[in-house]
């Protein structure tokens, strides 16, 4: 009986979390909400440490949280990792951020041992993204260069009729013409019927492309959740108005005393040079202060001065 059947013909997430939360020594995932439907692809954002890798663990049953629920394809993930869960665990493919796989396998014999770990295991579809994604099928895991390895486990993930990708830094690694390349398959991907796609990333420019949703987590708490419409939105006035200025320290108490920034929302970021401080109108704090100079905004900085910035 494919139990998955089901689960495509109803609106239940294809992923789901409701409050996951698992504490360790020095950091909490804390609550964690998260859900990816049919047919999207969800990026999932957040400085190193964040939380996206406890999260995507949690969700594979790869760890045992201390409270919240959370299921892939209908399943609980806890059961995940047991044989009852073995039908949906099928349907999921999985991408690290570090190739999970025996150093001294070729990349010929990859094929050959996940034949015997998945009933649908399709080999020529393996062989041809091999060739592909230009993998030498001759060569071991361990002297593939990082972006090779990335290949390596997506043509993996892609290989046995898999409805769900977890995708963890899967473009870290990768040129741009080859992060192109994952791109579109993805796109491919889940342009079939029951499929979704969760894939986390720091490469913002990959989320801002593919993604549908995209969901930032920060300290182990979800700090947004947003549609693709509402993110190019906030992109736009980003973009276009913000700024980001390079202050001395002289130049950052002139700023901070002259009121154009409310104190309490004053974010800035320290470095060995001087202080970068978000700046919500560069054209007016041009005309403010002309001496100093005051970059566009682009979404990483964004992200970075939000995330990681201190508030004055």
């Amino acid at each position: 009986m494919n139990t998955h059947t089901s689960d495509t013909t109803t609106d239940a997430p294809l992923v789901s979390a409701r409050g996951l939360t698992k504490h360790y020594e020095g950091f909490s995932l804390d609550g964690v909400d998260l859900d990816v439907r049919e047919g999207e692809i969800v990026g999932f954002v957040g400085k190193n440490g964040a939380g996206k890798s406890t999260t995507i663990k949690a969700l594979l049953g790869l760890i045992a949280t201390d409270s919240g629920t959370s299921s892939v394809l209908g399943t609980p993930s806890e059961l995940l990792s047991r044989p009852v869960g073995a039908h949906a665990k099928e349907r999921v493919g999985v991408v690290f951020d570090t190739v999970s796989l025996p150093g001294h396998l070729r990349v010929r014999d990859v094929g050959t041992i996940y034949a015997h770990a998945y009933d649908r295991w399709d080999a020529h579809r393996f062989s041809r993204l091999t060739d592909t994604f230009d993998l030498p099928v001759e060569k071991c895991v361990k002297d593939l260069s990082r972006g090779m390895g990335m290949k390596l486990s997506l043509a993996c993930a892609l290989s046995h009729d898999a409805h769900v990708l977890i995708l963890d830094e899967a473009t870290a690694g990768l040129d741009p013409m080859a992060r192109d390349e994952v791109l579109d398959r993805l796109r491919d991907f889940v342009a079939e019927p029951g499929r979704a796609v969760l894939m986390s990333s720091h490469i913002t420019s990959d989320i801002e492309r593919i993604a549908d949703r995209v969901v930032c987590i920060d300290d182990g708490r979800i700090v947004f959740d947003l549609p693709k419409d509402a993110i190019n939105i906030a992109k736009d006035e980003v973009c276009d108005l913000m700024g980001v200025a390079r202050c001395r320290v002289a130049d950052f108490e002139r700023v901070a005393a002259s009121g154009m920034v409310p104190e309490s929302e004053l974010r800035y970021l320290r470095h060995e040079y001087g202080i970068d401080v978000l700046v919500p109108d560069r054209y007016d704090f041009a005309r403010r202060f002309p001496e100093i100079p005051c970059d566009r905004m682009t979404i990483d900085d964004y992200l970075t001065l939000t995330l990681k910035g201190g508030v004055r």
